[in-house]
């Protein structure tokens, strides 16, 4: 056994060439980042051994990462899914030359086959519209879920930008709901992702599904702020260190945006968020009073607290540049602990006993401060769930808690003797 590579950050997903004549793997630069940029590399093998001495990379001079890959049958080139601005773009990546060109475009693609003409893809594609079907080449070839959404209005999502923190651009969505008449004002759903290195992409997502928010009569607000995946690394960079100063400012003047929309009544907004989006959420909670209502899921309320008990122990230490003994100050200045005299929003706090990446504490602490503070709260347990809500009776139950909690505060109940 020897090594092949000596890069201090993470190597992975190797795949010979169908040939044999070479070695293509997955690369971070960065060791304790586990947002670097994916490069795709390849060696040479010279008499079925591997030439570990000099990798080329495939994607040099890009800013973004490479999702997955697999090569082509002849070995002439390798198909990339690459996050592009939301959405999971698939390119073609010609060798020797590394000249790339998309291939397939729009939602997001996975799960990539070639076939033996080197041109033929089979490949999974979703969209805010549609669930995962396969298709071939452009065309759908499976149609298990069509019976199913047919009947529904959905409308596709639509894309907004507006300049944010730092003097960049920054790219949303928005989506509109059922019915939609231009001349109604509707309440608005404001989603906030998790990671914080991660995106909202044009996909049908089973745990936060834009759709099911739409579907009681909301628009729905989704902005890929500082930090997040598919806009270069430097722009995923600029969240570490900057939790709640940088992303807060984009999710801010996003808001600015949308609430500007003719078909946006500005007066019953409601924000919700997962992991960082909980974080997200508690810190708004404590310096904003823009939201009728709040939703945070899995968040981040105790900074001090997620160091010493989430399973990931260096992704703190990289995202607030050491460790909270070491670095006390930026751990308490960006902990909404500290800021919960400011609470006045009606807050639901979803946490789950299993959850070892935020730690179930941290949603007591939450919930607490919130009652000490008068503030109208309901606290959703799962005993049998970790980060993620994944069993098919409790996300029944999250999001009818869920959508509940927001019609309570954003739809009222009509006035008496309204018909």
């Amino acid at each position: 056994m020897r090594a092949l590579t000596t890069n201090r950050g993470a190597d992975n997903t190797p795949r010979y060439s169908p040939d044999g004549k070479w070695l293509a793997y997955l690369s971070m630069e960065r060791a304790g980042l586990e947002a670097d940029r994916l490069r795709l590399m390849i060696m040479r093998r010279t008499d079925g051994r591997t030439e570990s001495a000099a990798p080329s990379e495939i994607t040099a001079g890009w800013t973004l990462s490479v999702g997955s890959y697999t090569w082509c049958p002849d070995s002439k080139c390798i198909y990339a899914v690459v996050e592009e601005r939301g959405r999971q773009n698939l390119y073609r990546i010609e060798l020797p030359s590394f000249r790339r060109a998309v291939t397939v475009s729009g939602g997001v693609n996975s799960n990539v086959a070639v076939g033996p003409d080197d041109k033929t893809l089979v490949y999974l594609h979703q969209s805010n519209t549609q669930p995962a079907e396969v298709w071939i080449t452009g065309r759908q070839l499976s149609s298990h879920t069509d019976a199913g959404i047919a009947p529904l209005d959905l409308h596709p999502l639509e894309e907004f930008g507006f300049v944010g923190a730092l003097g960049d651009s920054v790219h949303g969505w928005i989506l509109k709901p059922p019915g939609f008449e231009a001349a109604r004002k509707y309440p608005l759903v404001y989603l906030i992702h998790g990671g914080p290195q991660g995106a909202w992409d044009d996909n049908w997502h089973s745990r936060w599904n834009y759709q099911m928010f739409a579907s009681r009569g909301y628009v729905v607000a989704a902005v890929n702020f500082h930090g997040s995946t598919g806009y270069g690394q430097k722009f995923t960079d600029a969240i570490s260190q900057h939790w709640g100063d940088t992303p807060i400012e984009d999710l801010m003047k996003g808001l600015d945006a949308v609430a500007r929309l003719p078909y946006v009544d500005s007066t019953r907004m409601g924000a919700a968020g997962a992991s960082y989006g909980g974080y997200a959420i508690y810190w708004l909670e404590g310096h904003t009073t823009r939201f009728k209502v709040l939703v945070a899921h899995d968040g981040v309320f105790d900074l001090m607290n997620m160091a010493g008990s989430t399973e990931e122990l260096w992704f703190p230490y990289w995202e607030f540049g050491g460790t909270p003994y070491a670095n006390r100050a930026l751990y308490e200045k960006w902990s909404p602990l500290n800021f919960v005299r400011g609470w006045k929003t009606p807050l639901l706090i979803v946490h789950s006993q299993l959850d070892y990446r935020v730690d179930l504490s941290q949603g007591y602490e939450a919930f607490t401060a919130a009652k000490v503070m008068g503030v109208p709260a309901k606290f959703l347990y799962f005993p049998d769930e970790g980060h993620f809500v994944t069993r098919p009776r409790n996300r029944r139950l999250w999001w009818g808690t869920a959508l509940d909690w927001l019609d309570q505060y954003l739809r009222p109940a009509p006035a008496t003797g309204a018909r």
